[in-house]
């Protein structure tokens, strides 16, 4: 008698199938890595050639191969960590004064219809203002200090995390507000089960938005102002005139850019792991 409950026997067909899908997943974690190692090979050999051939002289512009050795040859220099360590600590107390600040202040504009009309002016006409413009007030106010490259960097990261905490508290549904009056529940239950929700996605995008603009902005506070930190070093090796080094520092200045992207992309999918948009990245 022929047995029901057994499994149907695995086809040639099926097998090949999910050979040829763990194929597709294999290549498509793989892709980004090898064409991002292309596009830098691709990027050293243009700057090699272009430095060989090119009309800039390879005084001014050198070769790649003397650069990159003087960026790990810098990881010996105790001067080198002070500055990364001096420019780091400026570029966390500017993120975390300008994320607080804009939550806060974004949370009690967006609750209000009375404050959102009356600020609306103020807000349209301060947040074109570009942050580098502010660099001559922060000298004339703070000196070579790190108050004057905070100035800079608050500024500009503020308003980034104001608007998109502003656009998160109007996208909390207005049913769904109603309701939990209706349920009788408090200001706080509504703020952590409603609002709270709702808002946060927002409000991460825009810190990690400000991530970045922070390590800008500082290190170009610190390049013009001349606080601690690879903007003063940059500068130091251009008056110098020692172009290798200049350029190691600001290789050092991308590469930062690029750790600090990553670990905010990362915080990121860590905070919202139950946000539709996050689970969207995770392949089924």
């Amino acid at each position: 008698m022929k047995d029901m409950t057994a499994p149907p026997p695995v086809t040639e067909t099926q097998v090949i199938r999910v050979v040829k899908a763990m194929r597709r997943d294999r290549r498509a974690q793989w892709g980004p890595v090898v064409l991002g190692t292309a596009g830098v090979l691709a990027f050293l050999l243009v700057w090699q050639l272009y430095s060989q051939f090119g009309p800039i002289s390879d005084e001014f512009l050198p070769y790649p191969a003397q650069v990159l050795s003087q960026f790990f040859a810098n990881f010996a220099y105790a001067s080198f960590w002070a500055s990364v360590g001096a420019t780091l600590w400026a570029w966390m107390l500017g993120l975390a004064i300008s994320s607080i600040a804009g939550l806060v202040v974004g949370v009690l504009i967006g609750s209000s219809r009375f404050l959102r009309k009356a600020t609306f002016t103020v807000l349209e006409f301060l947040r074109p203002i570009p942050s580098v413009a502010l660099i001559p007030i922060a000298a004339l106010a703070f000196g070579p200090q790190l108050g004057a490259e905070l100035l800079v960097i608050v500024y500009g990261c503020f308003f980034v995390v104001l608007i998109q905490t502003l656009y998160g508290v109007a996208d909390v549904d207005k049913v769904a507000y109603e309701t939990t009056l209706t349920m009788g529940m408090t200001w706080l239950q509504r703020a952590r089960y409603l609002v709270l929700p709702t808002l946060l996605p927002y409000f991460i995008t825009g810190v990690r938005l400000s991530a970045t603009i922070a390590l800008i902005l500082g290190i170009s506070a610190e390049l013009i102002i001349g606080t601690d930190g690879l903007g003063q070093s940059v500068a130091q090796a251009q008056l110098n005139g020692a172009p290798v080094a200049m350029y190691a520092l600001i290789i050092t200045a991308g590469v930062l850019g690029i750790v600090i992207n990553l670990g905010a992309r990362a915080a990121e999918r860590k905070v919202l792991f139950w946000h539709e948009s996050i689970r969207a990245e995770v392949p089924a």
